[in-house]
């Protein structure tokens, strides 16, 4: 059973710039769909990005796009969140997620909800302040 680990999250101040390192462990398919989510207080799971481990192919959601890249390292077994100028209104827990999958097109349509995904990792904090 594979395990993902979220690293990167901390405090920064509105306009400032973190990234977020997803290591997945003990996968074995040939190829995943690859996410973030994200939950703020008092609010649903919202998706952010995916990628596609087979070619890179991404979606990044409308909300965080221009702020928001989605990359991954497969030697590595990383896929990363870069977020830059960052908003108060970006504090939240950051989740990696991640399912089986040998359509690209799916992964990069986006729209999985949170429950839809096979694999979550256990999230990190990020806050932005004023």
């Amino acid at each position: 059973q594979g395990t993902l680990a979220e690293f990167g999250g901390g405090s920064v101040h509105t306009g400032g710039s973190l990234r977020l390192s997803c290591v997945r462990d003990a996968f074995t398919y040939d190829a995943y769909c690859m996410g973030w989510f994200r939950q703020a207080p008092g609010t649903e799971h919202e998706e952010l990005a995916t990628i596609w481990t087979g070619n890179g192919e991404t979606y990044v959601a409308e909300s965080v796009k221009g702020r928001f890249t989605i990359s991954q390292d497969n030697a590595k077994d990383t896929v990363y969140l870069q977020m830059s100028d960052l908003k108060p209104e970006d504090s939240a827990i950051y989740y990696c997620v991640a399912i089986e999958s040998r359509a690209p097109a799916m992964c990069a349509a986006g729209g999985r909800t949170w429950s839809m995904w096979h694999y979550w990792g256990r999230g990190t904090q990020v806050n932005v302040s004023s």
